[in-house]
């Protein structure tokens, strides 16, 4: 069975698509958890909805082979949304961030969970609407762009509470936000983040700021973003994608939100989660693909076959015995990833992989 043969791939905006889509995979998942898909993935998605960080850059550096794999993923026909839950900067900031780096990007094509946050203030309280902005640049624009009212103030008898990060924000504006949220006004966040990455190391994110608040207020906020849903639908509907796959480095917001969306995900390793984590995902943070690295868009992805308790893809086997993991590699490591995967993710209790982790090629 492939991704493509199975009336389309999960995340299509078709309902009846979709549920076949999902009966198939499902189906698959029994024996093997992982798909298989028999033309490059760039020619069976048309969109990729790409996580930034860890995926198409680290850092100040753009990821290797990013780049170029994305601009033959777009030759195939695959459309590109980079979809961050960083809502501090404006899209054109982020395409011109991305451009500078040498990865294609129009600002159209990037989708912040500031926006998904001001679309969800903007069904709460309609357009013309007072939004309590809490948050940087990139909210107040998204906030704007609907149509709908920023005030500064608690005293400014908000009708909404929208906070994002910002590495400005204080105590001054936490405070104004738990008056408010006090009083009984709705209280959305851009996303739960708690940490996020600076150029001196890990600093406080966006869900540190919102628990501040969420402690003083004792209420708990609505999330836009990643692994929530708000954010996934505002990625759709700005992309205009009908077959999307998501594309992260992370298990707990890219993985998870693309389980919670019913919608098919590629994991590369060039970001946070390492092989250990990998094995030991929990099924609803378990990838549909996956690749060492951006490169994964432009390849066939060919799954696991299984032979009692081996697993097999081209000469390379795994297996659980006694609880261990026995991996015999006589090829691609990928390979041998998706293997000890398929392996640990079939296995009823705990797996113990050091072993063959340490003898990992």
């Amino acid at each position: 069975m492939t991704a493509e043969t199975a009336d389309g791939p999960r995340g299509t905006a078709n309902a009846a698509d979709t549920a076949a889509a999902n009966t198939a995979n499902t189906a698959n998942a029994a024996t093997v958890p992982l798909l298989t898909s028999d033309k490059p993935l760039a020619q069976v998605y048309d969109t990729a909805l790409l996580d930034l960080d860890g995926v198409v850059y680290r850092g100040a550096d753009a990821v290797p082979h990013a780049a170029d794999a994305l601009r033959e993923a777009e030759a195939h026909g695959m459309r590109r949304a980079y979809v961050t839950n960083n809502a501090s900067r404006t899209p054109e900031a982020v395409a011109e961030h991305l451009n500078d780096l040498g990865v294609p990007a129009r600002p159209t094509e990037v989708v912040t969970s500031a926006q998904a946050a001001a679309r969800m203030a903007h069904a709460c309280v309609g357009e013309g609407g007072r939004v309590l902005v809490i948050g940087g640049t990139g909210l107040l624009e998204a906030v704007k762009e609907l149509g709908l009212h920023p005030v500064a103030s608690a005293d400014d008898l908000p009708d909404v509470v929208v906070q994002g990060y910002s590495p400005d924000l204080g105590w001054k504006d936490l405070a104004e936000a738990t008056y408010a949220v006090r009083a009984g006004v709705p209280w959305i966040a851009t996303n739960a983040d708690t940490t996020v990455p600076t150029a001196r190391g890990i600093a406080p994110g966006n869900g540190t700021l919102v628990a501040a608040v969420r402690a003083a207020s004792g209420v708990i906020p609505q999330i836009a973003g990643k692994p929530e849903l708000p954010l996934h639908r505002e990625s759709i509907l700005r992309s205009g994608a009908t077959r999307p796959l998501i594309v992260g480095d992370r298990l707990d917001t890219d993985i998870e939100g693309a389980t919670r969306g019913h919608t098919d995900s590629l994991l590369v390793l060039t970001g946070v989660t390492t092989i250990s984590d990998l094995l030991a995902a929990p099924p609803h943070r378990r990838p549909t693909y996956l690749a060492e690295d951006l490169r994964g868009l432009l390849a066939v992805h060919l799954a696991p076959t299984r032979d009692g308790i081996n697993f097999t893809l081209g000469r390379t086997t795994a297996a659980v015995v006694s609880g261990q993991v026995i991996l015999h590699q006589h090829g691609d490591k990928m390979d041998a990833v998706r293997v000890m995967c398929a392996a640990v993710w079939s296995h009823e209790g705990d797996v113990d992989a050091t072993d063959a982790l340490a003898a990992l090629k």
